[in-house]
């Protein structure tokens, strides 16, 4: 008896109508379903307006972790794929949600390169909060934040890190739902910043990706099992992509390190890069260091992780592959060398402490737009030595008069727009708090 072959299901199309109201109604798509939406995205025959519905019901009732990967895999494929193959080094990058200083990334792409581990960062406008880190990086005169594919994996193959603007060819479709996100109050939709963020690092080249999802006043994500669930999620669904991922939930309820403002937040990664600076920044970066060390293989244990993490930044090569990469993408890396070259503010004044007492909370979210004012003009131009030094952390004793924070700033009329926030950014009570803690979760 002969086996009867049955010929393939044919797709039918489905009208856009009917999947808007699948998913409003709770319905999960199938593979052909999500693939549909994407390429008629990109060939601009779905209409924004249907596009925008689509997303919101996305945003209320989810995507299952089978849609989800079906949908980042589909949007990294709506593009450029690069194939880094021939490098056989491995290929890890970082993702992060975003903090108010938060210059964690301008270290670990260097440190990962004097490790032998390949990092091939496109930064997207939902990895930086407040000021993203290639507008840190203009602070240094020359530096170009654009680069070709071709470039960008020459650079790859030559530094080992690159840190530039994603490239229109890379997950064009992402680009697209990314703005209309931003228009109809989406961003936060857990499986949209998984699909967003896998596309995108994974389309760059990375074979693996250490995510660093920031929770609280001075993050995108406010809330902290949200933090933990799109931790899950990004993992969970790279799994399934068959990528190595592990995620990092970290405190973000106060600014990172004691700067906050371009070219200050880069003098403050040069000391980073040389094994100084803040308490909180070198654990931070040790622990995310250590993640991408053994993801990518190069470090066995724990301790050996550890190990290379605080070698590449004592003796000085993790500083030197930063150097090679600013001069790479155009920069003067004599600033990198000696950092008063960067231009300084004319005054600095203090933000003095109202009261006695000690620093119980600060939201970070308004010493970020206290910045922003204080260092951007009314034609959008940053100044980049403007920001602000020297935060006191939670937990801190302060006397009456005692300084909060150093300001440094050019214009008295923006000093004064921007003292509405920074004031308002700290509260003190008489009892020490329970100090936060950096690292909440490690999910892998």
């Amino acid at each position: 008896m002969k086996k009867r072959l049955i010929a393939p299901r044919k797709f039918i199309k489905p009208t856009f109508p009917y999947l808007v109201e699948k998913k409003r109604d709770g319905g999960e798509f199938t593979a052909e379903e999500v693939r549909f939406i994407v390429e008629s995205i990109l060939d601009k025959e779905m209409p924004d307006f249907q596009q925008a519905a689509w997303l919101m019901a996305v945003f209320f009732q989810n995507m299952s972790a089978q849609e989800t990967a079906v949908y980042a895999e589909e949007m990294m494929l709506s593009g450029e794929v690069i194939d880094l193959s021939r490098f056989t080094r491995p290929k890890v990058d970082k993702y992060s949600t975003g903090g108010v200083g938060d210059k964690t990334s301008l270290v670990l792409g260097p440190l990962a390169a004097a490790s032998g581990v390949l990092m091939p960062t496109m930064n997207g406008p939902d990895e930086d909060y407040g000021i993203r880190n290639l507008t840190k990086l203009s602070a240094i005169p020359g530096f170009k934040a654009d680069a070709s594919l071709k470039d960008f994996q020459e650079q790859l193959n030559s530094v080992g890190c690159c840190m530039v603007e994603k490239h229109h060819e890379i997950a064009p479709v992402d680009e697209i739902l990314y703005q209309l996100r931003q228009k109809t109050g989406t961003i936060p939709s857990i499986p949209l910043i998984t699909g967003s963020a896998l596309s995108r690092k994974l389309a760059a080249g990375a074979e693996g990706l250490v995510v660093d999802v920031k929770w609280g006043n001075g993050a995108f994500v406010t809330d902290l099992e949200q933090a933990k669930l799109l931790a899950r999620s990004i993992t969970r669904v790279g799994r399934s992509m068959k990528r190595r991922c592990v995620a990092l939930v970290t405190d973000m309820n106060q600014p990172l390190g004691g700067a906050v403002g371009t070219a200050l937040e880069i003098k403050e990664a040069i000391e980073l890069l040389k094994g100084e600076g803040p308490e909180d920044l070198k654990i931070l970066v040790l622990k995310l260091g250590m993640e991408i060390v053994r993801l990518a293989g190069v470090a066995g244990s724990t301790l050996s992780a550890k190990q290379t993490v605080q070698r590449h930044l004592e003796d000085g090569s993790a500083l030197e592959k930063f150097k090679e990469m600013v001069e790479a993408q155009g920069g003067n890396s004599a600033y990198i060398e000696n950092p008063d070259k960067f231009k300084t503010a004319k005054y600095v004044r203090k933000l003095p402490a109202p009261k006695r007492g000690y620093v119980h909370a600060i939201n970070s979210g308004m010493i970020a737009w206290g910045v922003k004012v204080l260092s951007t003009n009314k034609k959008g131009v940053i100044d980049h030595s403007c920001g602000v030094t020297e935060i006191k952390k939670i937990g801190t004793q302060v006397k009456q008069g005692e300084p909060l924070m150093m300001i440094h700033y050019n214009d008295e009329a923006r000093l004064e727009s921007s003292l509405e926030y920074l004031k308002s950014a700290f509260r003190l009570a008489p009892k020490r708090p329970a100090i936060p803690e950096l690292v909440v979760e490690r999910v892998a």
